[in-house]
C-alpha cells in the first residue's frame, strides 16, 4: 500500500485516525500495531509472517542480553548479540542477496544453478536494521530493553516509516512508545508535512519520472548527449522528490500519532562538497552506518590507512544495502572514492574555490552517480555515460527545445523546490496576521491539486521500495 495510494489517503489512514482517536490510551498502540500489520499484509500477507519473526526474535534478545547483564555474564549476552546480528544478516542476506550470489556464481564458474523464487520483502532492509539496532543499544546499554512486546511490535512494525524510512532507532522513539501526547498543534503540522511530501511525490516527482522514463527508454542511438543530460537531470529531481516526499509524509504521519522522527532530508542538491551530500541525503542511513559500522571499525581514530579502509568498507555495504547488483556496489564505492579524495586534498583545494564551482563540482558527481543507481545493470549505466561525454552529441534540436519549452515549468518547479527559496519565504510570512489562513487555503490547494491528479495517474511507483 502506498501513501500516495487512493485506498490509503480515503480509506485507510481515516479509518485508523478514527479508531486511534476514539480509543483510550492505553490501547492506542496495540491499535497503531494492528493498523500496521493490516498495512504490510495489504500487499504481501506471506512476507509478513518475517517480520513477525523479526520482531520477537530481537525482542527476546534484547530481554535476554538484560538479564545476562544485569547477572554479570557478560559473556552469554555478547552470545545473544553475535545471535542477534547474523540471524538479522542471514534473513536479510537470503532473501535479499541469494539470486544475486548465485547468478555471480553461475557466472564466474560457469555453474547452472537455477535462481530461488523468492521476491524481496518490501521494507526489509529498513526493519531489519530497526531491530538490530536495538538490540546493540541494549548490549551497549544505550536503552534499556523493552519488557512489553506490544510495544517493541509498535515500533517495529509502525507503519508511517516501516516500508522506507526514515531508519528510526529505538531510543529515539522510546518515550513517545509509552508516553506521548498528541496535541493539536503537532496534527496540524503532521497534516501539512503529509500534504508537502504527497505533493512533491505526485505533482513532482511523478510528472519528472515519467519524463525520464521516456528518454531513458530511447536507444543509445536516437539519444543525443543534450538530451541523456536532461534525462539524466530528470531522474536526479524525481528520487529526491520521490524520496524526500516519502520521508515528509513519514514524518507527518508519525507527528498525527504523537511522534517525532528526526529529519531524513537537509536541502541535499545545496550542498559544495560530497562529504556535505551525504550529511543531508537519507541521514538516518548515514547515522546509522556511522553509529553501527563505521565508529566500530574504528573510524578515524587509527590512522588515514585505516580511515580508508573503514570508509570503504562503510560505502561497499552503503551501496550493497541499496540492492543486490553491482551497479549499487560501485555507486557505493564510487562515493567511498570521492569522500576518501575530499579528506585527503580535496577539501582543502574546494575552500579555496568560490562557492558556485564547488557547487558545481557536487551536483557534477551527484548527478554522474544517479546514472549508475538508475539504470538495471552496471553495463548499462556506463552505455548511458557514454552518451552523455559524447561530446559530438552536444546539440541543441528541435526535440531538445521542444523537451525543454513544454516542461519549463515543471523544471523551474523542480529546481525551485530544491532550495530553501519556498521555506524562506513561509518563515518570513509567519510574522504576518494573515498567514495561518493564507498557509491553510495554499495546503488545501496542494492536497486538492494532488488529489485530482492522482485520480488519472498511470505512472505512480515509488523507487525506495525495491531496497
Amino acid at each position: 500500500m502506498l501513501f500516495s495510494s487512493q485506498v490509503f489517503l480515503y480509506f485507510f489512514l481515516p479509518i485508523t485516525l478514527i479508531i486511534y482517536y476514539l480509543s483510550p490510551r492505553k490501547f492506542r498502540n496495540f491499535i497503531l500495531l494492528v493498523a500496521s500489520l493490516i498495512f504490510y499484509a495489504w500487499g504481501e500477507p506471506v512476507y509478513i509472517l518475517i517480520m513477525l519473526f523479526s520482531t520477537v526474535f530481537d525482542y527476546v534478545n534484547g530481554l535476554l542480553i538484560d538479564k545476562f547483564q544485569k547477572e554479570n555474564k557478560n559473556r552469554y549476552a555478547k552470545i545473544v548479540l553475535i545471535v542477534s546480528v547474523v540471524g538479522n544478516l542471514s534473513i536479510l542476506g537470503f532473501f535479499k542477496y541469494s539470486n544475486f550470489f548465485i547468478t555471480n556464481l553461475n557466472s564466474l564458474f560457469h555453474f547452472d544453478l537455477s535462481l530461488l523464487s523468492i521476491a524481496l520483502p518490501i521494507g526489509i532492509s529498513f526493519y531489519t536494521f530497526q531491530t538490530m539496532s536495538y538490540t546493540i543499544d541494549v548490549y551497549k546499554k544505550n536503552v534499556e530493553a523493552q519488557k512489553n512486546l506490544i510495544s517493541f511490535a509498535t515500533y517495529v512494525t509502525l507503519f508511517p516509516q516501516l516500508i522506507a524510512g526514515p531508519i528510526v532507532k529505538y531510543r529515539d522513539v522510546r518515550e513517545s512508545l509509552e508516553n506521548r501526547k498528541e496535541n493539536i498543534s503537532d496534527f496540524s503540522e503532521g497534516v501539512k508535512r503529509f500534504i508537502l511530501g504527497l505533493f512533491k511525490k505526485i505533482m513532482l516527482a511523478n510528472n519528472i519520472g515519467f519524463l525520464w522514463e521516456s528518454i531513458n527508454a530511447m536507444s543509445n542511438q536516437e539519444m543525443s548527449a543534450i538530451l541523456s543530460w536532461i534525462g539524466a537531470i530528470c531522474f536526479t529531481l524525481q528520487i529526491y522528490y520521490d524520496f524526500s516526499g516519502y520521508s515528509d509524509m513519514a514524518i507527518g504521519l508519525g507527528k498525527m500519532f504523537g511522534f517525532h522522527f528526526l529529519e531524513n532530508f537537509n536541502f541535499p542538491y545545496l550542498s559544495k562538497s560530497i562529504t556535505e551530500f551525504w550529511r543531508r541525503w537519507h541521514i538516518s542511513l548515514g547515522s546509522w552506518f556511522k553509529e553501527y559500522v563505521y565508529i566500530p571499525l574504528g573510524g578515524n581514530r587509527k590512522g588515514m590507512k585505516r580511515t580508508i579502509i573503514n570508509l570503504l568498507i562503510v560505502w561497499f555495504l552503503t551501496g550493497l544495502w541499496h540492492g543486490a547488483s553491482w551497479n549499487f556496489v560501485v555507486w557505493g564505492l564510487y562515493f567511498g572514492v570521492l569522500l576518501i579524495l575530499e579528506k585527503l586534498f580535496l577539501a582543502k583545494f574546494l575552500a579555496k574555490m568560490p562557492k558556485l564551482f564547488r557547487h558545481i563540482y557536487t551536483m557534477f558527481f551527484v548527478i554522474i552517480s544517479w546514472v549508475i543507481f538508475a539504470s538495471p545493470t552496471l553495463s548499462d549505466g556506463l552505455e548511458y555515460l557514454k552518451v552523455m561525454f559524447d561530446f559530438g552529441g552536444m546539440f541543441i534540436n528541435q526535440e531538445v527545445l521542444y523537451l525543454l519549452s513544454s516542461h519549463f515549468v515543471l523544471f523551474v518547479a523542480g529546481i525551485l523546490g530544491c532550495t530553501t527559496i519556498f521555506k524562506n519565504i513561509r518563515e518570513k510570512l509567519k510574522k504576518k496576521k494573515w498567514f495561518c489562513l493564507v498557509d491553510s487555503i495554499l495546503f488545501l490547494g496542494m492536497f486538492i491539486l494532488s488529489l485530482t491528479f492522482l485520480v488519472g495517474a498511470t505512472y505512480n511507483p515509488f523507487l525506495y521500495f525495491r531496497f
